[in-house]
């Protein structure tokens, strides 16, 4: 079993940058493919990134290709979501995920693993 706890949101201005940290639990972190997602008021959770666990590749919602940056540090089982030139379609509760494929899944439902979410505020 794995735990995930999202940490690093907060309230910031357009254009600022943010970074979010994922931590992990269980000894299997290597081992997952992890995603950050998002999702805001009254809209459907949205694939946001993902680091694959096998090759270290990446992978970008064309929403934010450019502006942010996944980043994974096994020896400290987190993940990290860098955040530059934030705006305001950037408000969302942001969600920390983990899958065994190796692959880069990029729906909800091929992830195991979730996290409670962190909430990132832009204020334009």
């Amino acid at each position: 079993q794995v735990q995930l706890v999202e940490s690093g949101g907060g309230l910031v201005q357009a254009g600022a940058s943010l970074t979010l940290s994922c931590s992990a639990s269980g000894r299997t972190f290597s081992r997952l493919t992890m995603g950050w997602f998002r999702q805001a008021p009254g809209k459907e959770r949205e694939f946001v990134a993902a680091i694959s666990w096998t090759s270290g590749s990446t992978y970008y919602a064309d929403s934010v290709k450019g502006r942010f940056t996944i980043s994974r540090d096994n020896a400290k089982n987190t993940v990290y979501l860098q955040m530059n030139s934030l705006n305001a379609d950037d408000t969302a509760v942001y969600y920390c995920a983990g899958t065994p494929y190796g692959r880069i899944p990029t729906i909800t439902t091929k992830y195991e693993y979730w996290g409670p979410g962190t909430q990132v505020t832009v204020s334009s």
